[in-house]
């Protein structure tokens, strides 16, 4: 058995005062499929999830912001859709470089606290 490496890993979301979620990875995902697909339907069929589940965190992100981040054409000829509000795409981009920012600083935190401890107590063990 090789030596062990550990990892840390870190969640973030926001939330409101009442603790109810705003906006995290899984609202982040969601509009990125929105983003990439250009439909809710696409968006649910590509993340295995069901159409009213996610009509249901997109409403619940814009009531709890108070801001739209969809916007919604209408069907015809050229086909309907839905799309980013300039908002939403903002805060795709501010909260993935919050993550990121989050991510390095664990990694560092962890490095400096327990890497070298874990590291040494488990070759002891092995």
């Amino acid at each position: 058995m090789g030596d062990k490496k550990f990892q840390v890993r870190s969640k973030i979301w926001v939330q409101d005062d009442e603790g109810n979620v705003v906006f995290g990875l899984g609202r982040l995902r969601i509009l990125e499929a929105i983003q990439k697909t250009g439909s809710l339907r696409a968006a649910a069929q590509e993340l295995g999830m069901g159409y009213r589940a996610i009509w249901a965190r997109i409403r619940a992100t814009e009531e709890r912001l108070g801001v739209p981040v969809l916007e919604k054409k209408q069907g015809g000829r050229s086909g309907g859709g839905s799309f980013l509000t300039p908002f939403a795409e903002k805060l795709l981009e501010d909260f993935k470089s919050m993550q990121c920012k989050v991510e390095k600083e664990t990694d560092k935190t962890f490095a400096k606290s327990f890497e070298e401890y874990l590291d040494e107590h488990t070759r002891e063990n092995n």
